[in-house]
């Protein structure tokens, strides 16, 4: 079991170990919202099929998914902070060894290699600050976390237009390799170890193996894990398909392209400043009550959109902002539910979290991919609500009785 935190003042000295994490995780996942548009222009330069343009980010998502088993369980027996160091040092690596693929099988190799971070960040450090503070706390420090690497799905389409237009995509990868190489530094001088020496569990493999089958058969921790990426699918298409169907299919150019990512982004941020405002004032989930509708009225005004083709591109904007506001309000709380709901050691069940949401996204992007070759945004809206309806049907019921425990 994990130990309580006891309550922590939250200053600017209290803050900096997860404000340096929250500028690795701006590294990481600028990593891919930097990349996705330019794509076109990888593919271009090697040669190939635009096609591989969404699979750049399913191989991260996938190399996510590989070792999701692995950082959890090794955290738990070596300590968060010597593992989460490491593992950042190998995505830096990775950065730089991208830089010299000779073939589109290459470059996507180093994807999956640069993914394994993904995991890392959600395995081993969201763990070691949901350790560091109380309930409430965490939920508030990761909303305004989540605020920070947000600028990275908003900073990381303008820099991937530019890089398309004027420069080689080569330099995003050596601007990620130094922010996260200034990231590394305050994590090394500020990173606390909050799984304590007594805490930690030395274990076999079998006992590691079993640890992760008692996780994954508790129903309501996997119906919770995959609450957040139920809520966040119609995001996840949205930054990893819309450089395609904005770009080739609606014909916007690269810098409209940008200004479109704005409101979706910006509805993102505002959900999580709203969260950090009044998870202090409400039962905890509560705010996923109020977040829902704003993600199913999202989807409707997509689907209008589709109906009526003149107005598409400021529905699919205008909904994705309104799902986007909702999965804001809701993903920290749905990620504390889930981290919470086993008994078992956190690094392992966080790594069960990572490896069932990255498998989702990893398998959800290629079939929409898929799906969006055969029936254009048709196919992405479809997926998008069958995400949104299995979170009302799975998960919203078990979100209510937290809601109504935590008012007891």
């Amino acid at each position: 079991m994990m130990s309580m935190p006891q309550p922590i003042s939250l200053s600017f000295k209290t803050l900096l170990f997860p404000l340096a994490f929250a500028f690795f995780e701006l590294a990481v996942y600028i990593g891919n919202d930097l990349v996705q548009p330019a794509m076109l222009s990888v593919t271009q330069g090697f040669g190939v099929d635009p096609h591989w343009a969404p699979t750049s980010m399913s191989a991260y998502l996938l190399g996510g998914a590989l070792v999701a088993a692995i950082w959890g369980p090794l955290s738990d027996q070596l300590g968060r902070r010597k593992v989460f160091l490491g593992g950042a040092v190998f995505f830096i690596v990775c950065c730089i060894g991208i830089l010299f693929t000779q073939s589109i099988e290459q470059f996507m190799l180093m994807r999956v290699l640069q993914g394994t971070a993904l995991t890392l960040i959600s395995a081993v450090g969201f763990a070691a600050i949901q350790e560091h503070y109380t309930e409430t706390q965490a939920v508030k420090v990761m909303a305004l976390m989540a605020n920070i690497t947000l600028l990275a799905p908003l900073l990381g389409p303008v820099i991937g237009a530019v890089m398309i237009e004027h420069i080689s995509w080569h330099w995003g990868f050596v601007a990620i390799a130094c922010l996260s190489s200034f990231a590394v530094f305050g994590l090394f001088k500020h990173m606390p170890e909050t799984l304590a020496v007594e805490q930690r569990r030395k274990r076999s493999l079998l006992g590691i193996l079993q640890d992760f089958k008692q996780v994954l058969l508790h129903r309501a921790f996997v119906v919770l894990a995959l609450a957040g990426p139920l809520l966040a699918l119609p995001v996840m298409l949205w930054i990893a398909l819309s450089p395609v169907f904005l770009i080739e299919g609606l014909g916007l150019s690269s810098g409209q392209y940008a200004l479109s990512q704005i409101p979706v982004l910006g509805g993102l941020i505002l959900g999580n400043l709203t969260v950090a405002r009044w998870v202090d004032r409400l039962p905890l989930g509560r705010t996923v009550q109020i977040g829902f509708p704003f993600v199913l009225a999202g989807v409707v005004i997509m689907g209008l959109g589709i109906i009526w083709p003149v107005y598409v591109l400021w529905a699919l904007i205008v909904g994705m902002s309104l799902i986007a506001f909702g999965e804001g309000l809701s993903f920290g709380v749905l990620y504390r539910f889930a981290l919470m709901s086993s008994p078992v050691a956190k690094g392992t069940v966080a790594a069960a979290m990572a490896l069932l949401s990255m498998t989702f996204f990893s398998v959800g992007i290629e079939l929409t991919k898929q799906a969006y070759w055969h029936w254009q945004l048709l196919g992405v809206w479809l997926v998008s609500v069958v995400g949104v309806m299995a979170f009302a049907y799975f998960s919203y019921p078990i979100v209510k009785e937290k809601i109504r425990q935590a008012r007891l």
